[in-house]
Parts: structure tokens; sequence; C-alpha cells
């Protein structure tokens, strides 16, 4: 029988939900949280979310590494986006502890990007991406360091993945499965990984990207349009 994982895995958050308005009035910017395990491709991910919604949103980013900048100069390499809008912590220590126990250095990178941008005069940030380093299952975001969630695992991990559940899986609010172009050179079912996600999500949704292919990370792109849209309207 499926365990209910709020039941299961208890939700650790240790500071309160930052204001969503600024001292001006206006809306801050919404921050969605980017986890998932080594080599699924969330990197891969942002870049491809940079490039699809840079023309339309002003959007900084802020990743999280052990001991490097990797992430970051990857993002820089690429040149997703202008260099002042990318901001990288090294977080020392497991890459949960930094996105959940103590947000305080991920925390400081957001709100100085949000001041930093405007000060330039770049404007009001609609979107900061934060991005964890790679972790296991039980990786999620403090609700003071981001407004939703999105867990990316890949196809090469495994079809069993979803049914292995965990918080990322089961509570994340957009689960991506990546790289489905690999499927089929490693034998993995993706109506499979479709039905166990389902059992373990619920409504909760699901995207299935092939970032390689033209436009594939469109599915995520529209959930973050949506997202920013409810963001935009949405109570103070």
């Amino acid at each position: 029988m499926h365990l209910d994982h709020k039941d299961t895995f208890p939700e650790r958050y240790t500071y309160s939900a930052a204001a969503p308005v600024r001292p001006d009035g206006t809306r801050r910017a919404l921050r969605i949280g980017l986890g998932g395990p080594v080599g699924t491709g969330k990197t891969a991910t942002v870049a491809a979310l940079c490039r699809a919604l840079r023309d339309e949103l002003s959007i900084a980013v802020v990743t999280n590494d052990i001991y490097t900048r990797e992430d970051a100069e990857f993002l820089l390499r690429e040149a997703v986006l202008p260099p002042e809008r990318i901001a990288a912590v090294e977080t020392g220590a497991c890459p949960h502890t930094a996105i959940r126990d103590d947000i305080s250095a991920n925390l400081e990178a957001v709100e100085d990007l949000e001041a930093a941008v405007g000060a330039e005069g770049g404007g009001p940030l609609d979107l900061v991406l934060v991005e964890s380093g790679g972790d296991n299952l039980t990786a999620t975001f403090s609700k003071g360091l981001v407004d939703a969630q999105i867990f990316v695992i890949d196809v090469a991990g495994g079809d069993d993945i979803p049914r292995k559940g965990g918080p990322g899986v089961t509570s994340a609010d957009l689960l991506v499965i990546n790289k489905t172009d690999l499927a089929p050179y490693v034998g993995v079912d993706l109506e499979g990984m479709a039905r166990d996600a389902k059992a373990q999500r619920g409504e909760l949704p699901v995207a299935f990207t092939a970032l390689k292919a033209e436009n594939g990370v469109r599915p995520v792109a529209d959930w973050v349009r949506a997202r920013l849209a409810e963001w935009t309207v949405g109570p103070a």
C-alpha cells in the first residue's frame, strides 16, 4: 500500500517564507529551486530555461557546489545570462545543508542579486533559479529560500527511480524526468516511469524532457511561466 509521503517524509524548514512584496510595494522575484541527484541534468536544465525565457523575463541564477564554482562557470561559458546575473555558493558540506538546513548563504546570494540588478538599472528581477548541488532522493528546499521546487531525475538512473520515492520525487512541485532520448539505449520504459510517478505524486505534475532536442525544455518552461503568472497576481 502506498504511504502518504507527507506522513513518511515530514518537511523540515528552519525559516519562514520571505515576504512576497518588496519595500516599494512591488512583488519580489519568484524563486524556484532545482534539485536532484548528480548527473541528471540540473545545470543543463537551468541553462535551457535561461535560453528559453531570457527574452521575456528578467532572470538570475544561484548555483551550489561543495568546493568549486563549476556549475556557475558552465553557465558563464554558455553565456546563458550576463555574468552579473549568475552567483555561486560553495556549500562546503552536503548540498542539502545549504538549501534546507542553513539557507543563509543562498538567501544572501538571492537577495544580493535582486538588489544588484535593480541598482544597475536592470529593473526588478522576475525569476531567480536556485540550483542545488547534486544530492540524493531526500533533497528538498526550505520554503524560506524558494517558492517552488523542481526535482530532476533522468532515465539513465533506471526506470525504478520514481518507485523509490523520497521527498524529492514525491513532494516537489514539478518532477522532471530528463534524457528521455536515451530510453531506447538504456532499456527504460517511459510509460512505466510515468505510471510510477503518478502513483507516488498523485496530481502533482511530471515533465519529460530531452534537452538535446529542439524545444526540449518547453514543458518545464511552460510550467515556470504558469507559476510566474500565479505569483504575479497572488495575494501579498
